[in-house]
């Protein structure tokens, strides 16, 4: 009567050791149905939430080296250069600048008395921090209002330019190269006949625009550091 027993427990004690290995096998599957499934590529499953890989974050974020010049047009590049306006949008640009030129090249030979040739290098967009950045220094920057459009604007003399006229005005030799003077501040000399070729130029700006849309364009201060000449953020 015990060896049966004792049989009937030992049986019972294999059967419930195989119950119980079955109970955790599924709750291992229960526990792998509830994770979030991880996809490497394409499709979406019902239910399941998609995790992008590296490559794919990149891509969003237009840092994909195989995009080449195509990364500046799309991802966060799009959306931050969304906002910035393509010159060839604004045709009367061209004919405004057009006029700037023939005005500025009679207002410097009244100024300095001596020929002086202007050219239009080229119209091109750029955002503003990056123009800022590439400002080669020393150079004056001159921020000035436009009164009517209630907007400022900067006029950008750069370092051989300012010694040209300075050389030109002070009555150098015609022919010889102006002698540049690295490492010091520009003199209050130097300051007041940049001002007064920038005032110039502002002058024929606003003339040039008259014919499109009349406004007063004044000078309102003149800095050498361009972190002091920021007119917009």
């Amino acid at each position: 009567m015990s060896d049966t027993s004792t049989d009937e427990l030992e049986q019972m004690s294999e059967e419930e050791k195989a119950m119980m290995s079955e109970w955790e096998a599924m709750a291992d599957d229960e526990g792998e149905s509830d994770a979030v499934p991880e996809f490497d590529g394409g499709g979406d499953e019902a239910g399941g939430t998609r995790i992008l890989n590296q490559d794919e974050i990149d891509s969003l974020l237009g840092f994909d080296d195989d995009a080449g010049m195509d990364s500046d047009t799309s991802g966060v590049m799009a959306l931050i250069n969304s906002a910035m306006v393509n010159y060839e949008r604004l045709p009367m640009l061209d004919i405004v600048f057009d006029r700037l030129v023939r005005l500025m090249s009679t207002s410097l030979r009244n100024l300095t008395s001596d020929n002086v040739e202007v050219s239009l290098d080229q119209v091109s967009t750029v955002r503003f921090g990056d123009y800022m950045n590439s400002i080669p220094l020393p150079a004056m920057l001159s921020v000035f209002k436009a009164e009517e459009w209630d907007n400022n604007g900067l006029l950008v003399t750069d370092s051989a330019l300012i010694y040209s006229i300075v050389d030109v005005l002070l009555g150098g030799r015609k022919g010889t190269p102006a002698i540049r003077v690295e490492g010091r501040p520009y003199t209050t000399i130097e300051s007041k006949l940049v001002e007064k070729m920038v005032q110039v130029g502002l002058g024929d700006l606003s003339s040039a625009f008259d014919p499109l849309s009349p406004v007063s364009f004044s000078l309102d201060r003149m800095e050498t550091n361009p972190r002091f000449a920021t007119i917009t953020q």
